[in-house]
């Protein structure tokens, strides 16, 4: 991977191996997690908050819906931005049992420690299962053993970069295994498939991605159905974060994108589709493409996906299935789709002259967010 010696840079390469280590840690603590997760699945009217800050809170909207389905129970991805601001509108009875799975990577985040603390004081049935990249944040170090767990992922994902990649990802396919303790070894076969997806955009497409990131937009728009739209608003943040803003981004589906944020597609315009394995799913969105390939405004297209059947339509196709696979579970595609949002990040804060691993030039935003007051509602 020919890419430049800055920490960013070597924690998006590393993604792959950090997965494997993710897995080899969640196979150690299965039994842990089942009698924890045990204990508080008992419950059926069980409700399950995914909280974080940031891109920790995309983490919750990739995996709220497969989580549900899992689970069994009424699962919500909720912003610790917006409980601690809003907390009677997530923390609703006190005495219905909540899960609160909390994502962080520094577990110092103001808004997460104190998403955990509301929750403590305003529920009497509550189980804490901490997922985090740091052992010496205070998120892990003040958890309560009494009624919380707390999972630490491989020492590497706690990136020392602004933008969050290997923490991103490893806390992602976290939240996706827990959530399917009883068929480890089957999900094996998904990670190492997953791994190998990882390597081939690393590897066969790092070049092509840099050269992208070398024309001349201010605007990035990223498309995803499903748990793909999550990642869609996760690779949009890291286009900001590292460009220090200078170019602007947005997230969409496929289908929301036609009800009036189309309009931002302009002749300075990237235009990123993260596509579905889902056949059903592609017929909407390959009719999207057709349609923005109808009007002149836009500068570049890419398209990434297991299979991509239509490459003639779009610029650069990223079609990264390996010979003699099988396609797999979309929230274990969507973990390395996501790379793609990172590399052309990395390369366009380059590009503009940017330090990767610290590109705010104003300090306007930190690896850890600074100057957030939490008050107490009277």
């Amino acid at each position: 991977m020919g890419i430049n010696s800055s920490n960013t840079a070597k924690e998006i390469a590393a993604q792959p191996l950090l997965w494997q280590e993710t897995y080899t840690i969640i196979v150690s603590k299965q039994k842990e997690l089942a009698a924890f997760l045990n204990k508080a699945l008992y419950f059926e009217d069980l409700r399950i908050l995914l909280i974080g800050a940031g891109s920790s809170a995309y983490i919750g909207e990739v995996l709220q819906k497969g989580l549900q389905r899992k689970f069994g129970r009424v699962t919500e991805a909720v912003a610790s931005t917006d409980l601690i601001s809003h907390p009677s509108d997530f923390l609703i009875n006190t005495q219905q049992p909540i899960l609160m799975i909390s994502f962080a990577r520094s577990g110092d985040s103001p808004e997460s420690l104190a998403a955990v603390d509301l929750a403590n004081s305003s529920c009497e049935n509550l189980f804490h299962l901490i997922i985090t990249c740091n052992p010496e944040g205070k998120l892990a170090k003040n958890a309560d053993p009494k009624n919380s767990y707390v999972l630490l992922m491989p020492k590497e994902t706690n990136d020392k970069g602004l933008a969050m990649t290997g923490s991103f990802t490893s806390m992602l396919l976290a939240g996706i295994l827990v959530s399917d303790l009883k068929r480890l070894d089957k999900n094996k076969e998904y990670v190492d498939q997953l791994t190998k997806y990882g390597k081939k955009i690393l590897e066969k497409y790092d070049q092509r991605i840099k050269e992208v990131a070398t024309l001349n937009f201010n605007r990035v728009v990223f498309l995803g159905s499903g748990p793909l739209k999550g990642i869609a608003r996760e690779s949009q943040l890291k286009i900001q974060e590292l460009s220090d803003g200078q170019v602007v981004c947005k997230y969409d589906s496929f289908l929301g994108l036609r009800h009036g944020p189309k309009a931002v597609i302009k002749d300075s315009t990237l235009v990123v589709y993260l596509f579905s394995s889902d056949e059903f799913v592609n017929k909407y969105e390959y009719d999207l493409v057709r349609s923005i390939n109808a009007q002149k405004e836009k500068l570049y297209e890419i398209g990434i996906g297991e299979i991509i059947k239509f490459k003639d339509e779009i610029d650069l196709d990223l079609s990264i299935e390996v010979a003699d696979s099988n396609n797999i579970p979309e929230e274990y595609f969507a973990v390395c789709t996501v790379i793609l949002g990172q590399l052309l990040g990395l390369y366009k804060s380059l590009n503009l002259g940017l330090s990767p691993d610290s590109p705010s030039v104003n300090k306007s935003i930190n690896r850890v967010v600074q100057g957030v007051n939490i008050y107490k509602k009277s």
